[in-house]
């Protein structure tokens, strides 16, 4: 360790936490356990390596044993044996010898303690205490920054959430696991997964064809949803978390970024009771709709699903927030509409690459850390619309703005409809209208598949390919019982005939196709 770095040391030591005066209180600190352990590494070689990432020079309160103690880190990086002698030697290089109190302190030291044994105990006192004066000298300077008039509130509060993450990053670890553990663990959930027969382990999308590829989503999974603008993202996240949330009871969070939580509820409640939105923006609803709308939305009110809706939301935030609700909403399930509206916060203002990265890299730590799986949204580049050929199917290469996304994800999905191109007709020749593609393009944990799903537009709805109610609902504002209506694919290709005693007889060329149908209006 050279002069430059104990320099910087030696500035973070001294003012690790407000003095007596300022507080009338002596901070947290345990002295005689700091010579303990410094003794105990100096009487045996193994004990350094038992508490070196457990502290750092600056968890000593007292100066002098943090100089010691990086003294000793420097002989350990350069694979140096560490002793009485060495660690004399190694301070008298660097000139600190005097300041900590010469030969005699360091010799000293061994009389502190006669064995190791309990080391790893003492050095997380140390560590702990080292916590509390971090904590204290952040709340003081928070206290006194929050006191004057030019501050901004919502840049300090940035600002210290960011460093309260920084002191839990740097000292709480988790520390490694013994194979007989690991192996215990990973034999029931073995066990589990053999008692459910449906092969859901995760949270299900509600999708059936995606649920056997991928088996629910996975805990502490980072999985990236992204497509070109008008392919539906948003109408898919959706429609899963109403998935999720209604029909298996799944506590799910949605952070929307882009909508406000009023408009992404219009557009569930769209999607729950198949009345278009242009009519529940209007109110211009039947009776019969009204009726429709307050039975079918019973379900919805009560279910577990929480909304947040602040703009611009930077890492640190979001990460406080999700934390709160696990804790709180025991949440199992986050869906973030869409990534490239986070802001990577006060550090992050510079290259927008490295932005994101910042930004996946941390969404991905923050699904490790509550053990749920998250689902962001992403664009993709123009490049998509720029391909020759028929096809505008999305690649990994056309993920927006960042390499890290792909590499941090552990899937990474695209969604595709060909109709919304003009194409009537697939690479299959199978009718294209009312279809949707998502395409597995990245799986750590699976194959790499296509599951085809159906689109509804005017609902802004995703559903399984056999799903009628939609259909219905088209003709008859969702007055029609599903029964009614043929279940087959000849109703979203040429003639279209539904018959009902109410209303009379539908027909439509298959030439015929409507704007408004091949669109997404949202």
């Amino acid at each position: 360790m050279n002069q430059e770095n104990f320099n910087k040391t030696r500035r973070r030591i001294n003012t690790p936490a407000p003095s007596v005066s300022e507080t009338g209180k002596l901070p947290p600190q345990a002295v005689d356990l700091e010579e303990a352990v410094l003794g105990a590494m100096l009487l045996e070689r193994e004990a350094l390596s038992t508490v070196i990432d457990i502290l750092s020079p600056q968890a000593f309160y007292k100066e002098q044993n943090g100089r010691v103690f990086g003294a000793m880190v420097a002989l350990f990086n350069r694979s140096e044996p560490v002793d009485i002698l060495t660690v004399t030697q190694e301070l008298k290089r660097t000139g600190e010898l005097e300041f900590v109190g010469g030969a005699y302190y360091v010799s000293a030291l061994t009389n502190r303690i006669a064995s190791s044994a309990n080391i790893e105990f003492h050095a997380r006192i140390v560590a702990q205490k080292f916590i509390q004066r971090e904590l204290i000298r952040l709340s003081t300077e928070t206290i006194r920054t929050a006191y004057e008039d030019s501050t901004d509130v919502f840049e300090l509060l940035d600002e210290t959430t960011k460093n309260i993450f920084e002191i839990l990053d740097s000292n709480v670890r988790k520390q490694h696991d013994k194979m007989s553990t690991l192996i215990a663990r990973a034999i029931d959930e073995i066990e589990t997964a053999a008692s459910h027969t449906d092969g859901l382990l995760g949270v299900p999308s509600g999708f059936t064809a995606m649920d056997r590829i991928t088996g629910g989503w996975q805990k502490s999974d980072l999985l990236i949803l992204a497509a070109r603008p008008g392919m539906g993202k948003t109408a898919f996240v959706v429609s899963m978390a109403r998935n999720a949330a209604v029909e298996f009871n799944k506590p799910t969070a949605i952070f929307s970024l882009e909508m406000s939580s009023l408009q992404l509820v219009k557009r569930l409640i769209a999607s729950e009771t198949e009345i278009t939105q242009d009519k529940l923006l209007k109110g211009n609803l039947d009776n019969h709709e009204f009726v429709q709308l307050h039975e079918r939305i019973k379900k919805l009110s009560v279910a577990p699903l929480y909304i947040d809706d602040t703009p611009a939301l930077s890492i640190f935030e979001l990460r406080a927030k999700a934390r709160r609700l696990k804790e709180n909403q025991k949440i199992e399930l986050i869906i973030i509409d869409y990534l490239q509206l986070m802001s990577g916060g006060p550090d992050g203002k510079g290259n927008r690459e490295q932005e994101i990265s910042q930004i996946s890299r941390g969404l991905k730590s923050l699904a490790k850390e509550l053990e749920v799986p998250i689902i962001a949204l992403s664009q993709l580049s123009r490049q998509v619309e720029n391909r020759p050929g028929g096809s505008k199917r999305p690649q990994l290469s056309d993920l927006r703005e960042s390499g890290a996304i792909e590499q941090d994800a552990d899937m990474v999905m695209f969604i595709y409809r060909p109709e919304y191109y003009g194409l009537e007709v697939d690479e299959q020749n199978e009718p294209t209208r009312g279809r949707a593609e998502v395409i597995i393009a990245k799986n750590r944990h699976g194959a790499l598949e296509t599951v085809k799903l159906r689109f509804i537009g005017q609902y802004a709805k995703f559903a399984d390919l056999d799903y009628v109610g939609s259909e219905a609902a088209m003709y008859s504002g969702g007055n029609t019982p599903a029964s009614s209506i043929p279940q087959n694919d000849d109703f979203l290709s040429g003639t279209r005939t539904v018959a009902s005693k109410n209303w009379d007889k539908i027909e439509e060329p298959k030439d015929v196709i409507r704007r408004n149908d091949i669109e997404d209006p949202f």
